[in-house]
């Protein structure tokens, strides 16, 4: 059951955005940026829950025919703002529930997902994939070092909980370092998992 109404959960964003207008989307996301040699030279991509979409402005200037969804009608209106600016016609920014209108299956080469998690939606992400197509995800962990991320544990995956959502995949990259070692250094209170469709 979903906790907030469409309407709250819009405004919600829709506020965050309107706050940041005229600010850059800033960089992509750890998944993406660490692992951007796994794309393919070129395809169908789609970012879920963009934001400012950092993600879905590399995808698109790595010649990828891109759509980006998000809830927030602000945020995909400074998206496309930014991508005419930048002459990236092969980025199509979109007003789009995920959960009300989830990807069609066999779409997508690439599909990239950061600090997003409604589990309901892992099966369709997978059916969405392309034989041989990449999911990029990252995003918060219960196991944290740090007081970043959202309050709700709702929101936050379980140790090894990404690997369990997309078992069907093959992993190529995975990573949660937890709270182990020197929690001042490394890549923690989050995880990521780079995989691939293969039939």
């Amino acid at each position: 059951m979903r906790i907030n109404t469409l309407q709250d959960v819009r405004e919600k964003w829709d506020g965050i955005y309107q706050e940041r207008d005229g600010q850059a989307p800033g960089t992509a996301d750890r998944v993406l940026l660490e692992n951007a040699h796994l794309l393919p030279s070129g395809g169908e991509a789609l970012e879920i829950a963009c934001g400012l979409g950092a993600n879905a402005l590399l995808l698109a200037r790595h010649g990828l025919h891109t759509r980006a969804w998000d809830i927030s009608p602000v945020a995909i209106g400074q998206l496309r703002a930014v991508a005419e600016e930048a002459g990236l016609d092969n980025l199509r920014a979109e007003a789009v529930d995920v959960m009300d209108h989830p990807p069609a299956p066999r779409s997508y080469d690439v599909i990239v997902i950061s600090h997003f998690l409604e589990r309901d939606l892992a099966p369709a992400i997978v059916a969405a994939l392309k034989d041989g197509g990449l999911l990029f995800y990252q995003t918060f962990t219960r196991t944290r070092v740090s007081d970043g991320g959202p309050r709700n544990e709702a929101f936050r995956l379980a140790d090894n909980e990404l690997l369990e959502l997309f078992a069907p995949l093959k992993v190529l990259v995975y990573r949660e370092e937890g709270a182990a070692g020197d929690v001042t250094r490394g890549f923690r209170d989050e995880a990521l998992l780079v995989a691939q469709k293969v039939t």
